[in-house]
């Protein structure tokens, strides 16, 4: 079984740290950025990432279940919506913890061409969005 970005039922797109290639799906910060857009971008990357891993730290402490998941992948994934939903609500209360509030600077989605290459993709959305 391929993940969902490998088939093509997957519509956005994945961070992944300098340990996997540059895929059009899954991008990845530039090894040796020049100064400007592509420090910019690699700044935004790992600040987004940082931001992801909290957030999925702060469910796991919210939520024990997710620390040690043994069920196949859909299981796993109603598990993990469900924990979401019930996290939202908390949010919706008024119950959860004010160092969880997550401000959305920017929800423009990113619009790519059918591009193949994973470089090609980051200097695309490089040039277009981290310009100085």
């Amino acid at each position: 079984m391929y993940p969902l970005y490998i088939t093509g039922e997957f519509d956005g797109l994945l961070l992944g740290d300098r340990g996997y290639p540059c895929q059009p799906r899954l991008l990845t910060p530039y090894p040796d950025p020049e100064p400007g857009p592509q420090q910019n971008f690699n700044r935004a990357h790992c600040r987004t990432r940082a931001r992801v891993e909290m957030t999925i730290g702060l469910l796991k402490a919210c939520f024990q279940c997710l620390r040690h998941l043994r069920v196949t992948p859909d299981r796993a994934c109603d598990i993990i919506v469900a924990c979401v939903a019930l996290h939202n609500i908390a949010t919706i209360r008024g119950e959860q913890h004010p160092a969880l509030q997550i401000d959305d600077a920017d929800d423009d989605p990113i619009h790519l061409p059918a591009i193949q290459d994973g470089r090609t993709v980051r200097d695309t959305i490089c040039n277009n969005h981290f310009r100085i």
